[in-house]
């Protein structure tokens, strides 16, 4: 692959992440993320 090859992959590749976290954001899924690794952090410590 040649360095122009890579450059835009790796542009693609970024799009498409902020595309996604844009998406799910829309959606609402922040909170559960949160609340979920909230639950897994407290489960480690033995709080839960």
């Amino acid at each position: 692959m040649g360095c122009r090859t890579k450059r835009i992959a790796r542009i693609a590749a970024a799009a498409a992440a902020c595309a996604f976290i844009f998406y799910g954001t829309a959606r609402g899924e922040v909170e559960i993320v949160l609340n979920k690794a909230v639950n897994i952090c407290l489960e480690c410590i033995g709080l839960g």
